[in-house]
């Protein structure tokens, strides 16, 4: 998935060369993520077992992956969401808050976002 892309995004301005870690970009796409309704966080998944984990706040970007692609991203998000919402009206949320938060963020845009529905949790 992350193989020929570059690790990170770049664009000219008048005053010189601006690049952007994959890793920040991930970072703030994963805060948010978080502040979506219905999105309980970012699932972790073992490849040793195939089990799927709530990933801790701090390494939340595991489960989200930024890519390059000709200065346009692609975001990957690996989601948990909460039991009984409807997993449409989470992923549509999701997607356009996230267009639009790391667009204004970043000033580049966002070619695709995919979302990765790993699992469903009971909120208390």
């Amino acid at each position: 998935m992350k193989s020929s892309s570059m690790k990170e995004a770049s664009m000219n301005t008048h005053m010189g060369n601006i690049a952007i870690d994959n890793e920040v970009i991930a970072q703030y796409a994963g805060s948010v993520a978080m502040e979506c309704f219905g999105v309980v966080g970012m699932a972790g998944i073992s490849v040793k077992d195939g089990f799927v984990k709530l990933l801790k706040k701090e390494s939340m970007t595991r489960g989200i992956y930024v890519s390059v692609n000709k200065n346009k991203l692609t975001v990957n998000f690996h989601v948990i969401v909460s039991y009984g919402v409807s997993i449409l009206a989470v992923t549509d949320n999701l997607v356009s808050n996230v267009k639009y938060k790391v667009e204004e963020f970043t000033g580049i845009e966002i070619e695709k976002i995919n979302i990765f529905v790993e699992g469903v949790r009971v909120i208390d």
